[in-house]
């Protein structure tokens, strides 16, 4: 029984106590808060949902439902619909904010409910804040009986939001139909099954190989995009002698490429090469969370690069201070305001295959051009809050020369790498991500963080394992 909190929502593990599973009550609750923070906020009693295919899901969403309808607000319903749909329908909609019923890349036991403000965006933390505040206080005001919200179902807007991206004047529909691609793609049983092909046949795809493309809610596999989730995808475009293959998380915001050989193109260089592309048509700059490869690459170009805080809200919070063109952070979660600010692997896979198609190499050739960086990563098991801080701390002290502080954690950069100590809250563990010049460099660098922070804890010196590489 999990329940996590955030400035974005909840999710959690279906059932069990209220506050420790995600039940109905709790459902009900941060519903009620966000409909009343919603009309208080911008006056608007109106608010777009959609879900991804968890089975769950329908009885989520009828809690949803009920939930706003009681409070007086209408409700524009979207049914199965991605992330980013639902984002660019509240802004169309002119709704007051958006809720998504998604755990995101969590696996199908769990569920959530994600808020959308009324520019489509993720929470600041000032209002997540006031919504929990809500919640704990209990001050909501429901409806009589002659002023209760309506429903309108409106499944027009995957195809509004899929010709959007196609009118984007940096995405080359002649080139990639020209490109004849053979695309093996990865749906993961839910949303993605629908918009990912739907997608590529409205770019001028003409082959592709599904595989978990029924939207069941029953993923087939654990539904983070790591490669060792990945291998039946990568021996599909193997066997198929496919051009590449695609797998989205299962509200089709972060996505994931593997090359012609199987082998993952990598999520940061995905960012890198879709932000070369960008710069070429449109001059601006960039922001990442993660890799050097981005700067390196931005710097070339003649553009400035800035780092932010891992998360998607910070990423746009820097993405809107520097007038970036093009943004991200790891797992595939890239940002393109020409469309809108949020994390989009619909229009992530139109610019992609755009800068493909105009280099007329395959994947692995381009992958082979990036530069030459190594990532690794690994966890540390703590959930007291309280133990996460004191280490942090501790850190902080002793690197104070080349530390930066991050909302949920600490950065610290060296000549030779960087080292990022993350975490997101209780049920979480601590991550260490590393990456340097070679991979041994960026596997040892993990190891001293994690043999310090065992140290620090008094277990002794850890047992280094990578979760990937």
């Amino acid at each position: 029984m999990t329940l996590i909190k955030s400035t974005s929502g909840i999710r959690g593990t279906i059932g069990g106590r209220p506050g420790l599973g995600l039940t109905p009550f709790d459902i009900v609750k941060y519903t009620a808060a966000f409909g009343q923070w919603t009309i208080e906020k911008t006056g608007i009693s109106r608010i777009v949902i959609g879900r991804d295919a968890r089975a769950s899901g329908e009885m989520v969403h009828s809690l949803v439902v009920s939930t706003l309808r009681g409070l007086g607000i209408d409700v524009t319903d979207l049914g199965l619909s991605a992330t980013p749909t639902v984002a660019m329908a509240v802004t169309a909609e002119k709704a007051g904010g958006g809720i998504v019923l998604s755990a995101s890349h969590y696996p199908k036991e769990w569920n959530g409910v994600k808020l959308l403000n009324q520019k489509g965006e993720v929470m600041s933390t000032a209002d997540g804040t006031r919504i929990g505040g809500l919640v704990g206080n209990g001050a909501v005001n429901f409806s009589d009986a002659h002023r209760l919200g309506k429903v309108v179902s409106n499944d027009t807007y995957l195809t509004r939001h899929i010709e959007a991206i196609r009118q984007l004047p940096v995405v080359d529909k002649a080139a990639i139909k020209a490109a004849n691609f053979l695309i093996a793609v990865d749906g993961v049983n839910s949303v993605g099954g629908i918009a990912v092909p739907q997608l590529l046949h409205a770019l001028g795809v003409q082959t592709i190989f599904p595989i978990f493309c029924e939207p069941d809610g029953d993923f087939g596999h654990d539904p983070e995009l790591i490669p060792e989730h990945l291998f039946q995808l990568s021996a599909l475009v193997t066997a198929k002698k496919a051009d590449m293959g695609i797998a989205v998380d299962p509200d089709v915001n972060r996505l994931f490429f593997c090359c012609e050989d199987g082998l993952p193109f990598g999520d940061d260089y995905l960012l890198v090469a879709i932000a070369d592309h960008v710069l070429k048509h449109t001059p601006g700059n960039v922001v990442g969370s993660s890799t050097r490869a981005l700067c390196d690459m931005a710097e070339k170009s003649g553009f400035s690069c800035f780092s932010a805080s891992a998360g998607e809200p910070f990423v746009i919070e820097e993405m809107k201070i520097c007038h970036a063109v093009v943004g991200g952070e790891g797992r595939g979660g890239v940002i393109y305001p020409g469309l809108h600010y949020g994390r989009d692997a619909l229009v992530a896979i139109a610019l992609f295959l755009s800068h493909v198609a105009k280099a007329g190499k395959s994947l692995s050739q381009l992958r082979g051009e990036c530069p030459p960086y190594y990532m690794s990563k690994s966890r540390i098991d703590l959930h007291d809050p309280t133990v996460v801080e004191k280490l942090l701390a501790t850190i902080l002290e002793k690197y104070e020369s080349s530390h930066r502080r991050e909302e949920d954690g600490l950065r610290i950069d060296f000549e030779e790498g960087w080292v990022r100590l993350r975490y997101a809250g209780p049920e979480s563990p601590l991550w260490i991500y590393t990456e340097a010049g070679t991979q041994k460099d960026a596997d040892r660098l993990a190891l001293r963080f994690k043999n310090e922070a065992e140290e620090l804890l008094g277990r002794g010196k850890g047992r280094f394992r990578t979760a990937y590489k």
